[in-house]
């Protein structure tokens, strides 16, 4: 059976067949996200995967303040597939699951997986911001929170989806420019989870796992737009060189 395609990936497969057959001929500019999003009736963040996907396979390249142009000469097209799951697509499970499971722990966690989990938060609050201790204990506190709901599968799926964030490219390569970008774990969100899961409110839990999430995903969407400009400047600064050059070589 042929693997089924993420929505991010049908999404950068149709530009690319549009890129092959002449529809955005090379060099040529793509519609603006907004446009592309009604185009597909699929939400921007969706869109943002396709290009920064498009992007990593050199398909595309985004200039700030012009738009997303096709690469003129780009290089053996691979499978869309190969990608993997992006980001956002990624943190729309998490929503669904840690949310839910976050609220099912604020019930069932014992005292002592709650003393264990301050412990944890407590090396999170110490730790050096964007080192790989504080990052390894992000993933350490999800999934406590997991294994707390004392169910075997719902711990095995968050697990998962965390595995997910570290083997998929396009979804490592967005992590690894928000932490570029300076955006790292933010304890004081960890720590809000952790005081509804002590007062046994699995409503505010909820709702707490669910903000800090929600929080990871704009973060993202600041860092990828960060990241389009950075490598817009990159470019204007490669053309004044050239330019600069030019004049000294007269």
């Amino acid at each position: 059976m042929a693997e089924r395609l993420k929505l991010y990936q049908r999404v950068a497969l149709e530009i690319e067949r549009g890129i092959q057959d002449g529809v955005h001929q090379p060099g040529s500019r793509l519609p603006p996200e907004r446009d592309l999003a009604e185009q597909f009736n699929v939400s921007r963040p969706t869109i943002r995967e396709a290009i920064i996907a498009l992007e990593i396979r050199q398909l595309v390249e985004v200039r700030h303040g012009s738009g997303v142009y096709v690469v003129i000469s780009p290089p053996n097209i691979r499978a869309t597939a190969e990608l993997n799951v992006g980001a956002f697509e990624l943190i729309e499970a998490r929503l669904m699951f840690e949310g839910e499971a976050t609220a099912l722990a604020a019930a069932v966690m014992t005292d002592d997986e709650l003393v264990e989990l301050k412990a944890i938060l407590g090396r999170m609050e110490a730790a050096d911001p964007a080192s790989a201790i504080e990052l390894a204990l992000d993933r350490t506190f999800h999934l406590m929170i997991a294994q707390g709901t004392k169910n075997s599968l719902i711990e095995q799926a968050v697990e998962h989806l965390w595995d997910l964030r570290e083997s998929s490219p396009l979804c490592r390569h967005m992590f690894e420019q928000a932490r570029k970008g300076g955006i790292n774990p933010r304890p004081d969100e960890h720590r809000r989870i952790y005081d509804a899961l002590v007062a046994r409110d699995s409503d505010l839990a909820r709702s707490a796992m669910r903000d800090h999430l929600t929080r990871v995903s704009e973060d993202l969407l600041v860092v990828t737009e960060l990241e389009m400009i950075e490598n817009a400047r990159k470019e204007i600064g490669s053309k004044r060189q050239r330019l600069s050059n030019g004049r000294l070589a007269r």
